[in-house]
């Protein structure tokens, strides 16, 4: 029979709730030399998870390193979680995911996924909205109405599935991959739906930073002007620094600004696809049975009152500002990853059969927002030379 302290040090980290547990686990090993059932299953989920998470979080690693690359070449050309994204396909289209990766990798795509969301509300500051003035405010409105309002209309006119353009348009009209993975799981999108939104965002965006600060200079725009427009018409958050700074520095930096600003337009769209979301899967149990009832427990996004609970922590400086720093670098990485799990998932041979009409799609809508962005400016009278008080 094995001694008592060889295995003692094992209770320690053994996960119990109370002490008549401890004793119990402590009796079963000092018996039977062997963990108990559940500690065995506990450890054998975690194994199974281990290889598809490892290389999810590799990809991701590569992935922040070749961003940073970028940015010590003073370039912002394309961001972390499309690198990822991108890496990823290219993966499965010479390996596909295996029994051994495929749990982790899925594990990484939704769960990991859905965590990382909960930690990104504790950087959105609903007070920072203060900070930018009514004007930019008035523009994200005629944007964000542009992207959902005349987006579904178009993607249907497509023959889109609802949730792909719902994906895409989202991206264009709030804050590209961030918004696209905060959504994607409250509408159960797959994960082909999420590469044609991050896709048709990125390709719309690798344009804009080349034309964008051409088209400023020519109709003239002040700092705060272009500032404005790149803030709320150019998709991810490093192609906004990348437009921004191009034009100007005092531009980069009013863009920089407008573009988080926007980025808290995640919260109410968020809350509006829950609820979307709930009703049509409420429908469909309906449809295939009409005695069934939904259960409201199992399709409503509890990962989403993390969410807002942290936001609002943040809001009110429950949540320091470093410490807000510290979760926001922790959610992204974990977003990041995500992506690449996504990557690795995602057949790129059934994305081209869909042909160019999600692409189509996103390049049709980021047209109309960036028409609309600088009409509204026009009609503020913020472009081409106001500046904003």
């Amino acid at each position: 029979m094995p001694s008592a302290g060889r295995y003692a040090g094992l209770t320690f980290i053994l996960p119990i709730r109370n002490i008549s547990a401890l004793c119990k686990q402590q009796f079963i090993i000092e018996r039977t030399g062997s963990f108990p059932l559940s500690q065995v299953n506990h450890m054998k989920n975690i194994l199974k998870l281990a290889p598809g998470c490892a290389a999810a979080l590799g990809i991701a690693v590569i992935a922040k390193l070749l961003e940073q690359l970028e940015e010590n070449a003073g370039l912002h050309f394309i961001g972390a979680s499309v690198i990822a994204l991108f890496i990823g396909m290219l993966i499965n289209h010479f390996r596909k995911p295996t029994p051994a990766t495929a749990p982790g990798i899925r594990f990484t795509s939704k769960k990991i996924l859905k965590f990382a969301i909960i930690l990104l509300g504790a950087s959105l500051n609903i007070t920072t909205v203060l900070t930018v003035g009514k004007f930019s405010l008035t523009v994200m409105i005629f944007t964000l109405a542009t992207c959902f309002g005349l987006g579904s209309l178009i993607g249907r006119a497509f023959r889109l599935n609802w949730k792909t353009y719902s994906l895409i348009n989202a991206g264009t009209g709030i804050c590209g991959g961030s918004a696209i993975a905060a959504i994607a799981p409250v509408i159960d999108a797959d994960d082909l739906d999420i590469a044609y939104g991050m896709s048709a965002t990125f390709l719309f965006d690798t344009i804009m930073i080349v034309v964008f600060p051409i088209l400023g200079r020519a109709m003239g725009l002040s700092d705060a002007a272009f500032g404005l427009w790149a803030g709320t018409a150019v998709n991810d958050t490093s192609s906004v620094v990348a437009t921004g700074f191009a034009f100007s520095e005092a531009a980069g930096d009013f863009a920089t600004m407008v573009k988080l600003t926007r980025t808290l337009a995640i919260i109410p769209t968020v809350l509006v696809f829950s609820v979307i979301s709930m009703h049509l899967k409420k429908k469909e149990a309906a449809a295939r049975n009409n005695s069934a009832k939904v259960n409201m427990k199992s399709v409503f996004p509890w990962f989403i009152l993390g969410f807002l609970a942290m936001s609002l922590l943040c809001s009110i400086g429950l949540i320091p500002a470093s410490a807000a720093s510290i979760l926001k670098t922790i959610s992204k990485f974990l977003m990041v990853a995500a992506l690449a799990a996504i990557g690795l998932n995602t057949d790129f041979s059934k994305l081209c059969k869909s042909g160019a009409r999600p692409m189509l799609h996103g390049f049709v809508i980021s047209l109309l927002v960036v028409l609309v962005a600088i009409g509204v400016e026009y009609a503020l009278g913020i472009a081409p030379s106001g500046v904003l008080g």
